[in-house]
This record gives C-alpha cells, structure tokens and sequence, in this order.
C-alpha cells in the first residue's frame, strides 16, 4: 500500500515542511542585520504583511472568535520570542517555545475534537529525548522572565495552531496577515524608544528575505497546510524548525554543529518523519477500506 504526498492531507504535510523549512531561515538573516530585535520584528512583520495581501489580494475579515484570537496568539508568539531572546538565552527561548506540541495536544481534543494517536504518544517521547540532546551544550539558566516569555510563546503558538486549524473550511491566512500588521505596529511604538537602527544594503536586502520568505511565504504555506492536516501533526513537523536552523548556519559559516546536536537533530527528525508516515499509511489503509465499501 502505497503513501501518497499528492492527497490532501499528503499535500498539507509537503507544506507544513516547506513552512517549517522556512522558518529556519531566521538566524541565518538576522545575523546579517545590526538592529535591535524589535527593529527586526517591525519590519519583518510590516513587509509580510503587505506580502500577504497582495498574494490575498480581496482579503475577507469575518472577525471571528477563531480569527481574531489566530491573529492575538500569533502575534503574542512573536513579540514575546523576540523578548525571551533578549531576556535568557537562545537556547532556552526555543526549547521552551517548542514545548508547544504538548499543549497543542492538550487543547486539541477539547476544541478540535481531535486526539493524539498511538503515534503521536511514541513520538513525544523521542523528540522530547532529541531536544534533550540537541541543546544539551548551549542550555544556561538564563533569567526566570525570560524562560517564563519563552514558555507563554509556546503556550500562545499551541493557540495559534489550533485557532488556525478552527478556521480548516474557511479562509485562515487573514489571522496571519492581522497578526503581522498587529507585530509590526507594536514593535513600531517600542522602537520609538530605542535607537534608531542603521540602515544599509545588507539590512534592507536580509529583512527583505525575513518578510516575504522566512516569515510571509511561510505563513501561506501554514495556512494552507493546516486546512489539512491536523494540528498536532502541524505542530511535530514544525519542531524540525530548530534542527535546519545550525544547518544553514553550518553552510554559510562553517561552524559546525556538535555531536550531541547531530544525533538529538537526528532523532527528531526521525521521529517527525515516522509519525508523519505512520500516519499516512492509516489514511492509505482507510481511503482502501472505504473504497472497498463503495464498490459492493
């Protein structure tokens, strides 16, 4: 029997991937960019957001309690990613964030009515083993704020998630473009009060990269993803977020990544991808069974 990426849900994964793919981007480009975090977040936000629009083109606000609460959480996860980076360590700030599986998992079968699997559960376990791993060396305590932001972003990205997948037969990818024009206004009266950033080529051409690919074309491909597949399948294939990141930072400047780090990645992924074929082989299975149905 074979597994399918041209079915609808085959479809939803390949852009999930693709969402996370380019969400890894970020260190790589704000690295190039000598600004303060909300500087970046400001103009990150504002350039996809005008992104967004012009691939919506007629963008239709139904102000939704989904939509609506989509575009707060998602642009709470920004804003308080950008301040746990600033108030703990790097580290911290992603690991905590990315306990958003767990509670995506939690929320979902109260407001989406859909349970973790068999799958799910052995998955858990793995990757909470290769994130173990993977920052076993760059851990520090940082400061109990900041891990606190770092832990409430992941909690607001779970919502985020999940208000996205509410809004699976309509149209999500306006709740993105809310939440970027919401980001993008709040960095913007937080800058007032900080330096100016200096401006050059490289800072414009690197936060020109960040808003239209590593966070404008990723937020269209998440809405489209999570239409559908579900939200915690969304969420496990997000986490292979911070395992490309050390890559493409590898191929740029050759600081490799330690041991640790290449097997924890590698059990992530591991996990990810046999989660993510366990359940396609289910869907395959039943779409047979179905179809063997209608046929007598």
């Amino acid at each position: 029997m074979s597994l399918s990426l041209r079915s609808p849900r085959g479809l939803g994964i390949v852009a999930m991937a693709g969402c996370a793919l380019l969400w890894s981007l970020a260190g790589l480009f704000i690295k190039l960019i000598d600004w303060n975090p909300f500087a970046v977040a400001c103009g990150r936000s504002a350039i996809a957001a005008l992104f967004i629009l012009a691939w919506i083109r007629r963008p239709r606000f139904t102000f939704s309690l989904p939509q609506i609460l989509a575009a707060l959480a998602y642009s709470a996860t920004m804003l308080l990613f950008v301040y746990a980076n600033k108030a703990t360590t790097s580290a911290n700030a992603i690991l905590l964030q990315y306990g958003e599986p767990i509670y995506v998992a939690i929320l979902g079968p109260f407001l989406l009515k859909e349970k973790p699997k068999p799958e799910h559960i052995v998955a858990f376990a793995f990757m909470a083993v290769g994130m173990g791993l993977f920052f076993s060396n760059s851990v520090g305590e940082g400061s109990a704020i900041g891990n606190a932001a770092a832990v409430l972003a992941g909690l607001a990205f779970a919502l985020y998630t999940v208000s996205m997948r509410m809004q699976k037969e309509g149209s999500p990818l306006e709740s993105a473009l809310m939440a970027h024009v919401i980001t993008a206004a709040i960095s913007l009266i937080v800058c007032l009060f900080l330096p100016a950033p200096r401006i050059d080529a490289k800072s414009l051409a690197a936060i020109a990269a960040l808003g239209v690919l590593q966070i404008g074309l990723a937020s269209v491909l998440f809405a489209y993803g999570i239409k559908r597949v579900a939200a915690l399948d969304a969420s496990f294939i997000g986490v292979i977020e911070p395992v490309l990141n050390p890559l493409w930072v590898f191929l740029a400047t050759a600081e490799a990544p330690g041991a640790n780090a290449l097997v924890g990645g590698g059990i992530i992924i591991a996990a990810v991808l046999g989660s993510t074929a366990i359940s396609l082989r289910r869907e395959a299975r039943e779409a047979t069974r179905v179809a063997g149905i209608s046929g007598t």
